[in-house]
């Protein structure tokens, strides 16, 4: 089997795993315990959020660990509304976000907040005279994800911090496809809220992280403990902070190198695709080097990515697939609106394992099967 679907999630890393061990094992104790068990477990944590600060240029304070990008992404958006509703009840946020973002502003306007959605141009990329065009005296928040998850597009995230920051206006972006794997500094993009996850980046599933600006409060979400400086109640997850710090370290320190890798598998992608008889279109602009989205025209997607699972090579599509029926990808929609596109593309994610010799085999596995429907 070849794995092509690394944005989806990415296989947990040997060397993470090592870390995480102890602290299933031997080093189990509460984090909140005063004994040694717990002192222990609670110096781990410590060392990982030193981690995490350094890698975002934040304070160790500013870290908050959680369960992943879903929930950073709704304390974010729904703690901060309820927090400075009082200030105004207009929230900002694109069309073409993650769920996670997408259905909590959804529960916001089911709370009486008014919602604007950028309109996406085909490009991928909104423009900060739309961000500016929206903004109006009671705008309180603005979310606008960092690395698109579907197509790579990635936004202009310091020049929209910069405006927001002007205009006193919370900022949050979405970073899971982003976090370690490019650099990003908090401080000079004037960002107040980003979320990022560790099972994107070879880690384990169920941790993740919310950057929260020492000058930003949120109104809080979960009650029952003082965790996380009292912010999110519940005995933390130890050995997934291991983990995901871990996971960060070997990310950082191979970024450039897996970067250049993920330009020339896609480089060589799309040669290959260019050079045979198929037709097909890249959706968005170049953004994300691993993150690559294809538009096959006559292309039935579930059985597209049926035969393609058949000779061992797994990709992804952002439509909603359900028995007898593909619901239009909402990124694609939102970036081209009504156009067969949206539900005869697919994604291809690159990641730690693939290689040039796994993509010859990718390529012409996609011109064998599409072949089979354009030739129909």
């Amino acid at each position: 089997m070849m794995y092509f679907d690394h944005a989806a999630t990415t296989p947990m890393r040997p060397e993470v795993l090592e870390k995480m061990t102890p602290y299933m094992l031997e080093q189990f104790g509460n984090p909140s315990s005063v004994h040694a068990f717990g002192r222990t477990g609670r110096a781990a944590i410590d060392t990982a959020r030193r981690m995490m600060a350094t890698e975002l240029n934040a304070k160790p304070t500013e870290i908050l660990f959680t369960s992943g990008g879903t929930e950073s992404d709704n304390y974010a958006i729904i703690g901060a509304a309820m927090q400075y509703q009082s200030k105004g009840r207009h929230v900002i946020t694109t069309r073409f976000e993650h769920h996670a973002v997408l259905h909590a502003f959804e529960e916001l306007e089911k709370r009486g907040f008014d919602v604007t959605y950028l309109e996406i141009p085909e490009s991928g990329i909104i423009t900060e005279e739309a961000l500016r065009a929206a903004v109006r005296p009671d705008t309180i928040l603005v979310s606008i994800m960092f690395g698109n998850n579907e197509v790579g597009t990635v936004q202009p995230i310091a020049a929209c911090g910069r405006f927001l920051r002007e205009q006193q206006i919370i900022f949050h972006t979405d970073a899971v496809q982003v976090f370690a794997k490019s650099p990003i500094d908090v401080e000079a993009m004037q960002i107040d809220l980003l979320s990022a996850s560790s099972h994107k980046i070879n880690g384990p599933k169920g941790v993740g992280l919310l950057y929260i600006r020492s000058a930003v409060k949120l109104a809080p979400q979960s009650y029952g403990g003082e965790q996380e400086r009292k912010r999110r109640a519940g005995t933390e997850n130890v050995a997934g902070i291991v983990g995901f710090a871990e996971a960060v370290r070997l990310t950082a320190t191979e970024r450039e190198e897996q970067f250049e890798q993920y330009q020339l598998l896609r480089r060589t992608l799309l040669e290959r695709l260019r050079s045979s008889t198929i037709e097909f279109e890249v959706n968005g602009t170049d953004g994300l080097p691993q993150v690559l989205n294809l538009y096959f025209p006559d292309v039935e997607i579930e059985p597209f990515l049926i035969m393609l699972d058949m000779r061992g090579i797994a990709v992804s599509s952002g439509s909603a697939c359900t028995a007898g029926s593909v619901e239009p990808s909402h990124v694609l929609s939102a970036m081209y609106g009504e156009n067969p596109r949206t539900k005869q593309s697919v994604r291809i994610s690159f990641g730690r394992g693939n290689d040039l010799s796994q993509v010859e085999l990718l390529a012409q596995g996609l011109i064998d099967v599409v072949k089979s429907f354009q030739n129909n």
